[in-house]
């Protein structure tokens, strides 16, 4: 869920404002249709929601204390900071217990205010991403809570169903899980539509997601119990989300620490690390490797004549089409501006060769929106080979920005392997 919302690089501001009101009909046809579709259909399902439900003094104290803490973890979230890319917040520990105890319409209502206070009091993103998130949330809370609501009729009400335990209980895990599902699969054919080169296991789940959203599922099916038996004791249960809430970020604070807030690959000194790691090994099991210095050609006439909003879209375009075409062991990093790394290991000069061109390949067939159109780009790489150029890191850095000006001096849009006597590199 999370990890899809947070793939660009927010921006705040009067700066923004207009490039927000194109983002969506910027992008490919089907995320133009896709988000004003989501938003509508949760717009129509509140309305009719609250002409149809009967108001409850009981139900109405819920709802206020339920986002009443989720304000106060979010203003927790506000003094951590929460950069793009860390964006595992817990919230659902307050929105799941809405949707299985209160009627649907409350669960279509609570992302609402929750949402519009994340994006003025923690962090600033495309209007038409927070739209959608709040849109996913409510539709994917309103679906967890009809299913309940059947299984259960009055929840909150008659909250016997949480000291029998059976169905209670395994029927709120089941739409606990019902709930992330649903709201991973209306996010993920945004994030899909927005890069379809993408694969689908890369906005779907990964092991460690996978695990982040059993923890979220856990805490809020306990303070739904919680709930249900006393809204008071909701006193007892906020420290603890809290304080599992900032652990949980400064985990995801650490990480960010090593990654690019623009495209999310690995930085300069994180892949650095990285790959002094895996020249070790490779010196040790006397393996190939190889490495590929990797450049979009023309990147300053891209901003020059589009923007930077567009230029950084290449810069996400390419990444992700990178992400997609290597292994999961291979070692891909930005090291600025326009210039990407990668370590193969295991790879000889033929595999480093034929990974490099399809991934020129690959790239000449990305096609980023603009005002006008689409925009294409193409890349220039060089390669260098583990002890054939050198027998460290800086070795093979310096041969393969060897080959990279050779691929440029040759016409661009090619990959190169640094000549023996080759000329020295210039500034392009």
């Amino acid at each position: 869920m999370t990890a899809v919302q947070s793939s660009a690089e927010d921006r705040g501001g009067d700066l923004a404002r207009k490039p927000r009101r194109r983002a969506v009909s910027g992008r490919p046809s089907l995320l133009a249709v896709y988000v004003p579709a989501v938003a509508l259909l949760h717009l129509i399902l509140t309305l009719t929601g609250l002409a149809r439900t009967p108001l409850r003094l009981n139900d109405l104290l819920t709802f206020a204390a339920l986002l009443a803490c989720g304000a106060v973890c979010i203003e927790a979230s506000r003094r951590l900071g929460m950069p793009a890319g860390v964006a595992r917040d817990l919230l659902s520990s307050w929105w799941l217990p809405v949707a299985l105890l209160l009627p649907p319409v409350y669960a279509l209502l609570i992302p609402i205010p929750l949402q519009i206070l994340l994006q003025f009091r923690v962090r600033q993103t495309l209007l038409y991403r927070r739209i959608l998130v709040t849109s996913a949330l409510g539709l994917s809370g309103a679906c967890a809570s009809v299913v309940f609501h059947l299984a259960v009729p009055d929840p909150l009400g008659s909250p016997q169903w949480v000291i029998d335990s059976y169905p209670g209980i395994p029927v709120a895990i089941g739409c606990a899980a019902l709930f992330t599902v649903v709201n991973t699969a209306l996010v993920a054919i945004a994030a899909h539509a927005a890069n379809p080169e993408s694969r689908w296991r890369d906005v779907l789940w990964n092991r460690e997601s996978l695990l982040l959203d059993v923890v979220e599922l856990c805490v809020g099916i306990l303070v739904t119990i919680t709930s249900a038996l006393s809204p008071a004791l909701l006193l007892l249960a906020l420290p603890p989300v809290v304080l599992l809430q900032r652990s949980l970020m400064h985990q995801q604070l650490q990480a960010a620490a090593r990654t690019d807030a623009k495209t999310g690959l690995l930085n300069a000194a994180a892949w650095q690390r990285e790959a002094d790691t895996e020249l070790a090994r490779a010196q040790r099991s006397h393996d190939p490797l190889a490495l590929l210095l990797i450049d979009i050609d023309y990147f300053k006439r891209v901003n020059d004549t589009h923007g930077h909003l567009v230029g950084d879209q290449v810069l996400i375009g390419v990444a992700s089409t990178l992400c997609s075409q290597l292994r999961d062991y291979d070692v891909v990093g930005r090291f600025g501006g326009e210039e990407f790394v990668v370590l193969l290991p295991g790879a000889d000069t033929v595999e480093a060769c034929r990974v490099a061109e399809r991934l020129r390949g690959r790239v000449r067939r990305l096609a980023v929106p603009a005002d006008e159109g689409t925009v294409g780009v193409t890349i220039s790489v060089g390669v260098s080979l583990f002890r054939m150029h050198g027998e460290d890191l800086i070795e093979l850095l310096a041969a393969a920005d060897l080959a990279l000006y050779r691929a440029k001096e040759s016409g661009r849009d090619r990959v190169c392997l640094p000549a023996i006597d080759g000329p020295k590199p210039t500034d392009n």
